[in-house]
């Protein structure tokens, strides 16, 4: 007897951030998750940006799961959300009889902003397991002066086991608009011969984007200020002008690569902005610090 497979996740978060008239001028958080989504405790800057992290408690994402979340910012209010743990996404690809072809997980994410809110969706890493197949679908609203920062790493197969993607895929949709003019529509595929190809990942597991779409345009100084972070980090980084911010892409083998260019370039960010500088959430690894600028030491290979 052949047992049902089980029900795919469901799975919601709501948000909603608002500045509090008083003397500290911090942002608090509403909302609410379904499982396997949880909110942990938030923490408050000394700025007053609400720093707060996501829990997926499922162990990992398999065909059929959809997570959805939905984050709105009153005007002036400032947050960064983060995730609590990396991200894994399970193989379905030729693992079932009665969908051989495997089936989609599926991550769909709305921030809307209104005028001066500044957001950075700053989550760790996504492992996409072999013959995995995960698509992201990202949606920015914003009002004017408003900014959004928003990163993704992703490592395609359990590279330090040499697992490769196989016949896995990984989708991006990335649509920023203000008031109601398009900004960015940024879509990415990475599967197949594009895994190989010199105009893809050319046989490297790891990519990592990053987009600043900020309140004004961005001059040419900041641009190669970012790019010279790049020091004594190993793999192919670029980083190049939007009509307002930048777009910063990541091509190697190393997720932490990845994290420390784009931890700098945050800080670059702020500093741009005249905001106070970053303040790295509780949650990520806590051995590293991206913000030192002396070259990496070299860490063991982990296996998911």
């Amino acid at each position: 007897m052949q047992l049902p497979a089980p029900a795919p996740w469901r799975a919601q978060a709501r948000l909603r951030f608002q500045t509090i008239n008083g003397a500290d001028g911090a942002t608090r958080h509403q909302g609410g998750a379904t499982a396997p989504l949880k909110i942990q405790r938030a923490f408050a800057a000394a700025d007053g940006r609400c720093q707060l992290p996501l829990l997926h408690t499922g162990g990992g994402l398999v065909g059929g799961d959809e997570l959805a979340i939905e984050a709105e910012l009153g005007a002036g209010s400032r947050a960064l959300i983060t995730s609590v743990a990396a991200q894994k996404v399970y193989g379905t690809v030729g693992r079932s009889r009665r969908v051989p072809a495997g089936s989609w997980t599926f991550q769909t994410l709305d921030f809307h902003l209104a005028a001066g809110a500044d957001l950075e969706w700053l989550p760790q890493e996504l492992v996409v397991f072999r013959d995995g197949l995960f698509q992201q679908t990202c949606r920015v609203e914003l009002a004017e002066g408003a900014s959004w920062l928003g990163a993704e790493v992703v490592r395609l197969g359990r590279s330090a086991d040499g697992e490769t993607l196989g016949s896995g895929r990984w989708r991006s949709l990335l649509e920023i608009r203000r008031q109601g003019q398009w900004e960015l529509v940024d879509r990415l595929e990475l599967g197949g011969a594009s895994l190989e190809s010199p105009h893809g990942l050319g046989g490297q597991p790891v990519f990592a984007s990053l987009v600043w779409a900020a309140p004004a345009p961005v001059g040419e100084p900041l641009l190669e200020a970012c790019r010279a972070e790049r020091h004594g980090l190993e793999g192919t980084m670029v980083c190049g002008r939007l009509e307002r911010g930048l777009v910063a892409r990541y091509r190697g083998r190393s997720t932490q690569a990845a994290r420390f260019w784009f931890t700098r370039i945050w800080a670059r960010i702020r500093a741009e902005r005249g905001l106070a500088a970053p303040v790295l959430p509780r949650v990520w690894p806590f051995q590293e610090q991206p913000l030192n600028k002396e070259p990496p030491l070299p860490v063991p290979a982990r296996s998911w």
